[in-house]
């Protein structure tokens, strides 16, 4: 069969089916007459983006009848953290879902996700990312070819490190922490008297075990699944920042696609986001949950007066960003987040 008898097939399921988005097909789609839509990230498969990403092809497959394929490539298997973006451009993959801090480099106005302690609450941070200062940074991302259809969770923050525990913003003289790229994540560590190096994050665990960094910051999830508990002896909760990731597609290869595949790719990337949030919500609990039954590291609480004195020390943070993109987009963002306290 033909790519435009197929097509036109395809095209008289969807009719026939309504507003629906599933189509069912049982007859398998030739492999050279399919859409193939490689989606590439870094982290494990067993954390919410590799869960969702997932789960997004498996639902893209069942609603196109196979016309769509969604090949996931997890753990860094295609590209690093630094390659990807040039892999999209290319069209060597057709999505991603990078951290909001990898974006800096190209866009400093996504700085504003690493600003400690810029949210009391998921609930908070979704509201901004589901708004309209996020939509204006999504128009941004098309100067470079990209097209944002999303924004997941990986969660808040906490600091490990395998010299001490970290309770006061002393407690971090001296101490080398990985970070991603962002002049807000090193103006952090500098405002706590340590010394941050950017990193890949398949190169942190070696870092961490072979010492050329003592500590990083993460998210429960990524620590867990990254087995950094095995290198890392002190966990601190301090939820002191953000880490969510922006889902990409190559905007020339968006719009490639018909009108009718497009809204099969967008309905069900809404319907993962809604899953992906709950999801990484409740593996954050179950994760740490598990940390702290395996007892590898020392787990810090933080009392409201100690995460008061440490947000203190990183409220510098906020006048570095202000002189970098302008103090309107900061304000902005103080201002959300009062409202949602």
């Amino acid at each position: 069969m033909g790519i435009k008898k197929l097509t036109i097939l395809f095209l008289g399921l969807l009719l026939l089916g309504g507003c629906s988005p599933r189509v069912i097909d049982e007859q398998q789609v030739d492999k050279n007459e399919k859409i193939v839509i490689k989606f590439s990230h870094v982290v494990s498969e067993n954390t919410p983006k590799g869960l969702a990403a997932k789960r997004f092809a498996d639902l893209v497959r069942e609603r196109t009848g196979g016309y769509v394929e969604v090949q996931v490539f997890p753990d860094s298997m295609l590209y690093k953290d630094g390659e990807e973006f040039e892999a999209l451009k290319s069209g060597a993959v057709q999505m991603l879902a990078p951290a909001t801090s990898k974006l800096s480099t190209m866009f400093p106005e996504w700085q504003l996700f690493d600003l400690p302690y810029a949210f009391s609450d998921m609930t908070t941070a979704h509201n901004l990312m589901d708004g309209p200062l996020v939509k204006e940074l999504f128009t941004d991302l098309q100067e470079q070819n990209f097209l944002g259809l999303a924004m997941w969770d990986s969660g808040f923050k906490q600091f490990t490190n395998n010299i001490r525990p970290l309770r006061k913003p002393e407690d971090f003289q001296g101490l080398h922490f990985r970070i991603m790229t962002s002049q807000v994540l090193k103006a952090q560590f500098n405002e706590l008297g340590a010394q941050a190096s950017p990193m890949p994050f398949n190169d942190v665990y070696e870092a961490l075990k072979n010492g050329t960094v003592d500590a990083e910051e993460n998210t429960i999830s990524n620590i867990y699944t990254q087995n950094f508990d095995h290198n890392q002896k002190f966990l601190t909760l301090s939820n002191h920042g953000y880490i969510g990731y922006v889902v990409l597609t190559n905007a020339d290869f968006w719009e490639s696609l018909t009108p009718e595949v497009t809204k099969i790719l967008e309905d069900t990337m809404r319907d993962v986001t809604i899953w992906e949030r709950e999801r990484a919500g409740n593996m954050d609990q179950n994760h740490l949950a598990e940390l702290e039954r395996e007892g590898k590291m020392e787990i810090t609480h933080l009392s409201q007066e100690e995460q008061a004195q440490l947000q203190k020390a990183l409220n510098p943070v906020y006048d570095l960003l202000s002189a970098e993109i302008g103090k309107d987009l900061v304000n902005k963002v103080k201002e959300f987040s009062k409202e949602g306290a």
